[in-house]
């Protein structure tokens, strides 16, 4: 006998669990090589948590990623290759349990977890905890057919808050916070705002499918712009992973990750030695390859 939909097991409420730890390492060695060459070895570890609800009604996802990778070259200091803590929660609820469009709450948070410098100049961090951090929270409409492979999401009315709590940072305006003012010996008159905060809309796409067997693709689009500052002007996070499963502990990863957000300005040197002007927003991008061991619980 069918069940009625209330009684059917897709509809039960369920938690779905999911942890991933890994680390993906690289070293070249040379020992009298002709061609010349630079003795380096890198490495970084990630770690991920995953903890959802569905039922019939709610959709609730969250999770928590971890990043960091370090590289040591012959002959230079160690050097920070990535730095990412982010906390993702996206609440959805569907009047009808038939629909595929979700009332949305999402959050997301993210910052790094140590400095971050302008190699091979190292007196002076140009990022840190917390400088920036950024902070999301809205709500609005999200589709979803099956929600945890494909999902459009559409915000009106989204908060964004940049916090940069470096004291130094926040004086010079750095990540769209309103910088000191100064006299005219340098002198601070009044300190830099360490908040800046934003509203406007946010739209987000993520995808994921199997391309082959063993061979995934993750795609993940944020588009936001604010209302009162400058309309029109999008801030674009674009990340796309193909992940290339060897067994199931060694993995493979290919990636592109292109940022661009309006409040980064980027400097340009002057005509006086070590004094900078600061230029317009340029487009961040980062590619990714790395074989490593993966495990998940």
């Amino acid at each position: 006998m069918r069940n009625k939909p209330d009684e059917d097991f897709s509809y039960r409420p369920e938690w779905i669990k999911n942890n991933k730890v890994g680390i993906d390492v690289s070293e070249v060695t040379f020992v009298n090589w002709n061609s010349g060459g630079s003795n380096s070895i890198s490495a970084l570890a990630n770690a991920e948590s995953n903890m959802n609800y569905k039922d019939k009604y709610f959709s609730w996802k969250n999770r928590l990623t971890i990043r960091y990778g370090i590289n040591k070259q012959q002959e230079q200091e160690l050097r920070k290759t990535e730095d990412l803590f982010e906390i993702n929660s996206n609440l959805g609820y569907r009047p009808d349990g038939l629909s595929n469009w979700f009332y949305s709450a999402r959050l997301n948070f993210k910052t790094q977890l140590t400095n971050g410098y302008q190699y091979p100049d190292t007196s002076k961090p140009i990022s840190g905890f917390m400088a920036p951090g950024y902070l999301f929270f809205g709500g609005g409409m999200e589709y979803g057919k099956r929600i945890d492979e494909l999902s459009f999401y559409f915000s009106p009315l989204t908060v964004k808050t940049t916090f940069v709590l470096d004291e130094d940072l926040a004086n010079a305006g750095a990540f769209g916070v309103t910088p000191a003012v100064l006299d005219v010996d340098g002198n601070v008159i009044i300190p830099g705002n360490r908040i800046h905060k934003e509203v406007g809309i946010l739209i987000t796409n993520s995808y994921e499918m199997a391309v082959v067997e063993n061979i995934s693709l993750r795609n993940l689009i944020s588009l936001y712009t604010d209302y009162i500052n400058s309309f029109g002007n999008i801030d674009v996070d674009w990340q796309i992973n193909f992940d290339f499963k060897v067994n199931h502990f060694v993995k493979a990863t290919f990636g592109s990750h292109i940022i661009y957000d309006d409040d980064v300005k980027t400097k340009k040197p002057t005509d006086v030695e070590g004094e900078f002007d600061k230029a317009g927003a340029k487009i961040q991008w980062k590619q990714i390859l790395a074989i490593g061991f993966v495990h998940n619980f």
